[in-house]
């Protein structure tokens, strides 16, 4: 019977990997904030433009800078073997991320008839936290996915002993 060696992370590993991400996807998600809120608030209060329109737009450039900061920084080293894919998903899950800040913005403006605009960004910041726990879990989960870890490292032993055995009788020829 062969003895394998545990390679997998321990649990404080893990949850130190995911604090990790978390704290990269925070910094990026902040950026994004700054670019959302600024750009919002230009459009909606200087330009003049619909509150729902004005957070649509600038959702869409936040989206645009976030992909930036999580394919070339925090998830680099990733599996990027599908781009289409990749785009497609983060795109997708974005969109409803989108709609779940959206919604949340019109819901506190035309339901509950908050209506300042410090009650409009209240009603925005607050459909962003929950558009934001759902974008993590999302886009960690199907979007940037880990590359496959060797879970098995004796099918490499395994492989190692096989080519040593084929080279074995070709030395003796």
């Amino acid at each position: 019977m062969t003895s394998t060696i545990e390679t997998r992370p321990s649990l404080l590993q893990r949850l130190h990997g995911l604090s990790a991400e978390a704290v990269g996807f925070a910094l990026i998600g902040a950026s994004g904030v700054v670019v959302n809120f600024g750009l919002f608030w230009i459009l909606n209060n200087v330009v003049g433009l619909a509150l729902l329109r004005s957070n649509i737009a600038a959702t869409v450039v936040a989206i645009a800078t976030n992909y930036l900061g999580y394919r070339y920084w925090l998830y680099r080293d990733r599996d990027a073997a599908s781009r289409k894919r990749e785009i497609t998903l983060f795109l997708l899950f974005s969109g409803v991320g989108m709609l779940i800040e959206t919604g949340t913005l019109g819901f506190t403006q035309y339901v509950l008839g908050l209506d300042t605009s410090f009650e409009r960004l209240g009603g925005k910041f607050l459909g962003l936290v929950v558009a934001t726990v759902f974008r993590f879990v999302s886009y960690r989960t199907w979007v940037f996915k880990a590359m496959p870890e060797l879970e098995e490292p004796e099918v490499v032993q395994e492989a190692e002993l096989l080519l040593a055995a084929e080279e074995r009788p070709a030395l003796a020829n």
